[in-house]
């Protein structure tokens, strides 16, 4: 069988999964048959879930398409943040209230999120399928350390966080999703997702230590772990936590 060839071209954050001579480039790729486009691609590194288009020749097709030879590709990266039309879309419209689940690797990072007021799940005994089918079911965004995570067929949504330090990667991921204007701070729970609710102090008075109960009178209860928060000492630095990280 007589080997083909189509020259291929990414664009924006794809070049991140692919060999330093081969970013923001034309590269020819040989192949024989007439594989499917999302094959070609995956082989290569890219994950299918960090793609929203691809052109053959001018032409948006989708992931099935079959290569042809002297084919022209381009490829392009899941555009949350833009409303594009006239294309074809290789997934559902953008999540325009996102939802998240993150692997093991990130539990820092879900606190960081939750601090900023977005629905991000992280429970670190999930394995990848556990992951998928909560994406899948829940309509959630995986984000991971794990970029093979994100070729597994059922994964529509997904990103690989490139950063490595936890206030990187919140800074990554409010850019990547254009998330800076729908922050939401000091109204979810840290420890398990949920959505904090004011409650009076004669409520939980119980539940407090005899300094807290003396100095402080606002507080706030989670509506999943019933975990109590108010406006300690430690507000003030995750106050400014959050005023730098969302000033880039």
């Amino acid at each position: 069988m007589n080997e083909n060839q189509a020259s291929f071209r990414f664009y924006e954050e794809l070049n991140d999964f692919l060999p330093s001579m081969k970013r923001k480039i034309s590269f020819m790729v040989s192949f024989k048959g007439s594989p499917s486009v999302k094959n070609i691609i995956e082989e290569m590194g890219v994950p299918h879930a960090e793609i929203d288009m691809i052109l053959v020749n001018g032409n948006s097709v989708d992931f099935s398409y079959r290569l042809k030879n002297d084919d022209q590709v381009s490829v392009y990266p899941v555009f949350e943040s833009l409303n594009i039309s006239n294309i074809q879309r290789l997934r559902p419209t953008p999540l325009r209230e996102p939802k998240f689940v993150l692997d093991v690797h990130l539990g820092r990072l879900s606190k960081y999120m939750r601090l900023c007021g977005f629905d991000s799940l992280f429970q670190r005994d999930l394995n990848d399928r556990e992951i998928i089918n909560i994406s899948s079911s829940e309509h959630r965004i995986i984000l991971t350390r794990d970029r093979d995570l994100l070729k597994a067929k059922l994964v529509t949504h997904g990103y690989w966080i490139r950063s490595s330090g936890p206030e990187g990667q919140l800074i990554e991921v409010l850019k990547r999703f254009d998330l800076k204007n729908s922050l939401n701070p000091f109204t979810r729970c840290l420890e398990c997702n949920g959505i904090l609710q004011n409650v009076s102090k004669k409520e939980i008075i119980d539940l407090l230590q005899p300094r807290t109960r003396n100095y402080y009178a606002e507080f706030k209860k989670c509506t999943g772990c019933g975990k109590v928060y108010w406006e300690g000492s430690h507000y003030e630095r995750m106050k400014n936590f959050v005023k730098t990280v969302c000033d880039f």
